[in-house]
Protein backbone atom coordinates (compact mmCIF):
# COMPACT_ATOMS: atom_id res chain seq x y z
CA UNK A 1 0.00 0.00 0.00
CA UNK A 2 1.79 3.31 -1.07
CA UNK A 3 1.88 6.26 1.21
CA UNK A 4 -0.48 8.90 0.00
CA UNK A 5 -3.23 5.93 -0.37
CA UNK A 6 -2.37 5.47 3.57
CA UNK A 7 -2.59 9.28 4.08
CA UNK A 8 -6.21 8.88 2.13
CA UNK A 9 -7.06 5.81 4.80
CA UNK A 10 -5.96 7.72 7.93
CA UNK A 11 -7.96 11.29 6.44
CA UNK A 12 -11.31 9.06 5.93
CA UNK A 13 -11.48 7.28 8.95
CA UNK A 14 -10.83 10.11 10.92
CA UNK A 15 -13.89 11.89 9.27
CA UNK A 16 -15.95 9.27 9.67
CA UNK A 17 -14.77 8.83 13.49
CA UNK A 18 -16.31 12.24 13.72
CA UNK A 19 -19.83 10.95 14.05
CA UNK A 20 -22.50 10.19 11.92
CA UNK A 21 -20.71 11.39 8.34
CA UNK A 22 -21.36 9.17 5.61
CA UNK A 23 -19.10 7.90 2.65
CA UNK A 24 -21.52 9.75 0.32
CA UNK A 25 -19.94 13.45 1.55
CA UNK A 26 -16.29 12.23 1.05
CA UNK A 27 -14.56 12.61 -2.53
CA UNK A 28 -11.11 11.48 -3.22
CA UNK A 29 -8.60 11.17 -5.70
CA UNK A 30 -4.91 9.88 -6.00
CA UNK A 31 -4.55 11.57 -9.17
CA UNK A 32 -5.24 15.37 -8.44
CA UNK A 33 -2.51 17.55 -10.83
CA UNK A 34 -0.01 20.00 -9.84
CA UNK A 35 2.25 22.31 -11.61
CA UNK A 36 4.59 24.91 -10.91
CA UNK A 37 6.02 27.64 -12.76
CA UNK A 38 9.60 30.08 -12.16
CA UNK A 39 9.61 32.56 -14.78
CA UNK A 40 13.02 34.69 -14.45
CA UNK A 41 15.69 36.75 -16.11
CA UNK A 42 17.46 33.66 -17.55
CA UNK A 43 15.17 30.86 -17.80
CA UNK A 44 11.57 29.37 -17.31
CA UNK A 45 11.72 26.48 -14.97
CA UNK A 46 8.46 24.35 -15.04
CA UNK A 47 7.05 20.67 -13.35
CA UNK A 48 4.31 18.59 -12.95
CA UNK A 49 2.97 16.22 -11.03
CA UNK A 50 0.28 13.86 -11.58
CA UNK A 51 0.36 11.84 -8.37
CA UNK A 52 -1.11 14.37 -5.82
CA UNK A 53 -3.33 12.76 -3.50
CA UNK A 54 -6.61 14.37 -1.80
CA UNK A 55 -9.50 14.03 0.19
CA UNK A 56 -12.34 16.31 0.40
CA UNK A 57 -15.68 16.10 2.65
CA UNK A 58 -18.34 18.32 1.07
CA UNK A 59 -20.74 18.82 4.41
CA UNK A 60 -17.90 19.86 6.62
CA UNK A 61 -15.80 21.59 3.73
CA UNK A 62 -12.57 19.84 5.32
CA UNK A 63 -10.04 19.29 2.51
CA UNK A 64 -6.64 17.74 2.30
CA UNK A 65 -3.38 17.21 -0.05
CA UNK A 66 -0.66 15.01 0.30
CA UNK A 67 2.10 15.07 -2.76
CA UNK A 68 5.65 12.77 -2.45
CA UNK A 69 8.19 16.08 -4.21
CA UNK A 70 9.93 13.29 -6.07
CA UNK A 71 6.93 12.78 -8.20
CA UNK A 72 7.22 16.75 -9.68
CA UNK A 73 8.80 15.88 -13.74
CA UNK A 74 11.01 18.29 -15.47
CA UNK A 75 11.90 18.49 -19.13
CA UNK A 76 15.35 19.08 -17.92
CA UNK A 77 16.79 15.88 -16.16
CA UNK A 78 19.73 17.92 -14.66
CA UNK A 79 17.02 20.52 -13.05
CA UNK A 80 14.99 17.71 -11.40
CA UNK A 81 17.88 16.39 -9.75
CA UNK A 82 18.80 19.95 -8.48
CA UNK A 83 15.20 20.39 -7.90
CA UNK A 84 15.50 17.72 -5.19
CA UNK A 85 19.11 17.41 -4.23
CA UNK A 86 19.57 21.41 -3.78
CA UNK A 87 16.83 23.11 -3.34
CA UNK A 88 14.01 20.84 -1.82
CA UNK A 89 16.03 18.00 -0.27
CA UNK A 90 13.61 15.90 -1.01
CA UNK A 91 15.22 12.84 0.72
CA UNK A 92 14.84 15.02 3.93
CA UNK A 93 11.69 16.03 3.30
CA UNK A 94 9.80 13.69 1.10
CA UNK A 95 6.33 15.25 0.91
CA UNK A 96 4.57 18.30 1.21
CA UNK A 97 0.84 18.91 2.32
CA UNK A 98 -1.73 20.84 3.35
CA UNK A 99 -4.75 20.82 5.43
CA UNK A 100 -7.42 23.03 5.56
CA UNK A 101 -11.12 24.04 4.93
CA UNK A 102 -13.53 25.27 2.52
CA UNK A 103 -14.74 28.83 4.20
CA UNK A 104 -18.27 28.90 2.49
CA UNK A 105 -18.70 25.60 3.31
CA UNK A 106 -17.69 25.43 6.49
CA UNK A 107 -19.72 28.43 7.63
CA UNK A 108 -22.95 27.38 6.27
CA UNK A 109 -23.35 29.56 2.74
CA UNK A 110 -22.32 26.64 0.39
CA UNK A 111 -24.09 23.52 -0.40
CA UNK A 112 -21.69 21.36 -2.30
CA UNK A 113 -24.05 18.72 -2.97
CA UNK A 114 -25.66 21.03 -5.59
CA UNK A 115 -24.62 20.70 -8.93
CA UNK A 116 -23.23 24.12 -10.16
CA UNK A 117 -19.67 25.80 -10.38
CA UNK A 118 -18.61 27.78 -7.26
CA UNK A 119 -16.00 30.26 -6.56
CA UNK A 120 -14.55 29.56 -3.01
CA UNK A 121 -11.91 30.90 -0.38
CA UNK A 122 -9.92 27.78 0.77
CA UNK A 123 -7.81 28.25 4.62
CA UNK A 124 -5.50 25.82 6.27
CA UNK A 125 -1.67 24.70 6.59
CA UNK A 126 0.49 24.66 4.15
CA UNK A 127 3.56 22.36 4.53
CA UNK A 128 6.34 22.55 2.11
CA UNK A 129 10.13 21.77 2.55
CA UNK A 130 9.15 20.78 6.60
CA UNK A 131 7.69 24.28 6.72
CA UNK A 132 4.20 24.41 8.10
CA UNK A 133 2.10 27.72 7.43
CA UNK A 134 -0.76 29.56 7.43
CA UNK A 135 -2.08 30.51 3.79
CA UNK A 136 -5.23 31.39 2.12
CA UNK A 137 -6.41 31.45 -1.78
CA UNK A 138 -9.28 31.57 -3.91
CA UNK A 139 -9.94 28.93 -6.64
CA UNK A 140 -13.42 27.40 -7.89
CA UNK A 141 -15.14 24.06 -7.77
CA UNK A 142 -17.49 22.53 -10.20
CA UNK A 143 -19.81 19.95 -8.78
CA UNK A 144 -21.30 17.59 -11.37
CA UNK A 145 -23.54 14.94 -10.59
CA UNK A 146 -21.03 12.47 -10.33
CA UNK A 147 -17.67 14.23 -9.54
CA UNK A 148 -16.35 17.40 -8.73
CA UNK A 149 -13.40 19.49 -10.13
CA UNK A 150 -11.27 21.69 -8.04
CA UNK A 151 -8.99 24.34 -9.59
CA UNK A 152 -6.66 27.07 -8.42
CA UNK A 153 -3.81 28.74 -9.33
CA UNK A 154 -1.55 30.79 -6.62
CA UNK A 155 1.70 32.39 -5.53
CA UNK A 156 4.55 30.99 -3.70
CA UNK A 157 7.25 32.39 -1.78
CA UNK A 158 10.12 30.26 -1.89
CA UNK A 159 12.17 32.00 0.93
CA UNK A 160 8.74 31.52 3.33
CA UNK A 161 9.51 27.56 2.93
CA UNK A 162 13.21 27.86 4.11
CA UNK A 163 13.95 27.12 0.30
CA UNK A 164 17.84 28.64 -0.23
CA UNK A 165 18.57 29.93 -3.42
CA UNK A 166 21.99 30.27 -4.03
CA UNK A 167 23.50 33.66 -5.31
CA UNK A 168 24.90 32.10 -8.08
CA UNK A 169 21.54 31.29 -9.31
CA UNK A 170 19.26 34.34 -8.09
CA UNK A 171 18.74 35.40 -11.99
CA UNK A 172 17.79 31.45 -12.93
CA UNK A 173 14.87 30.83 -10.15
CA UNK A 174 11.97 33.25 -9.32
CA UNK A 175 11.55 34.32 -5.89
CA UNK A 176 7.99 33.47 -6.70
CA UNK A 177 6.88 30.80 -8.19
CA UNK A 178 3.03 30.02 -9.72
CA UNK A 179 1.05 26.91 -8.42
CA UNK A 180 -1.58 25.48 -10.59
CA UNK A 181 -3.95 23.26 -9.49
CA UNK A 182 -6.45 20.78 -10.77
CA UNK A 183 -8.50 18.04 -8.74
CA UNK A 184 -11.27 15.47 -10.16
CA UNK A 185 -12.42 14.07 -6.94
CA UNK A 186 -15.27 10.91 -7.11
CA UNK A 187 -17.53 9.78 -4.26
CA UNK A 188 -16.36 7.11 -2.09
CA UNK A 189 -17.86 4.06 -2.60
CA UNK A 190 -21.02 3.39 0.49
CA UNK A 191 -20.02 -0.01 1.65
CA UNK A 192 -22.16 -2.26 2.96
Amino acid sequence: MNLAYRFLVILLSLEFSGGGLQAQSLYITQNAYIRFFSEAPLENIEAHNKKVSSVLNIQTGKIGFKLLIKNFQFENGLMQEHFNENYMESEKYPYSEFNGQILEVASGKLDLSKVGTYSVTVAGDLTIHGVKRKVQHVGTLEVQSDRIIAKAKFPIRVADYNIKIPTLYIKNIAEVVEVTLEAIYKPVAKSN
